[in-house]
């Protein structure tokens, strides 16, 4: 009973997200957009916790920013912004795209999901944009822990070589990232690569582009197998 009332709940708590916030053109709707972005997308916690961190020459990884966060990293010389969440229609994707747009800011799009093993095509497209983007560039997801971990581990194993051992520190307390939450598959996608690997060299880029079976890995990671036994 109490499983089926907290379910109508949250349906109705979606709902309500849902009917607004998703036009920034007059000022009452930006205000509601502005409510909406504040409430359900917790800007204002993104205003004073940044999660942002340098993680090779040239590149950040972060939270999605705030208005005055983007103005920040275009005085410091930022040229290039991934959103991680990619193109939505909700207030946080509408007030980053003017963001960007006012600061001369190139605004490119890697959607990737934090609880689930992305598609092979999604983390082909996240390497071919990483590849295109111009430097100095940041990327970002919505708390700065799960999606950009894992990027920011395939941007270092793709673009500078380090092992996966250490990319791998990417995905931890100090980002707020929680292995044992369904975020967990991000790191355990990581630790399949790195088990396949070890059995015999292949560059990441290769292994995703020729043997990533993301359904096998979500499985593996649902069941907690060994990811040895995914590899």
């Amino acid at each position: 009973m109490l499983a089926a009332l907290w379910q109508r709940i949250e349906q109705a708590e979606r709902r309500f997200r849902r009917s607004f916030g998703k036009d920034i053109s007059t000022p009452r709707t930006r205000a509601l957009s502005q409510l909406h972005y504040n409430l359900f997308d917790h800007a204002w916690l993104r205003t004073v916790w940044t999660n942002f961190w340098q993680i090779a020459p040239g590149v950040w990884r972060s939270n999605h920013p705030t208005h005055r966060r983007f103005e920040k990293y275009a005085a410091m010389g930022i040229r290039t912004v991934i959103t991680l969440r990619g193109e939505e229609k909700y207030s946080h994707y509408l007030f980053e795209k003017e963001s960007c747009e006012k600061l001369g800011l190139t605004l490119l799009h890697a959607k990737l999901w934090a609880r689930m093993a992305p598609k092979r095509s999604r983390i082909e497209h996240l390497i071919d944009t990483m590849r295109q983007a111009e430097k100095p560039m940041m990327f970002h997801c919505k708390s700065g822990a799960d999606r950009a971990g894992f990027a920011s581990a395939v941007y270092l194993m793709v673009f500078e070589g380090v092992p996966v051992a250490e990319a791998r520190k990417q995905m931890g307390l100090k980002y707020i990232h929680l292995e044992f939450t369904k975020t967990g598959v991000q790191g355990y996608i990581l630790d399949t690569y790195a088990a396949r690997n070890a059995r015999s060299p292949i560059s990441f880029e290769d292994w995703i582009r020729t043997e990533y079976d993301a359904k096998a890995v979500q499985a593996g990671f649902d069941a907690r197998r060994p990811p040895e036994e995914i590899a």
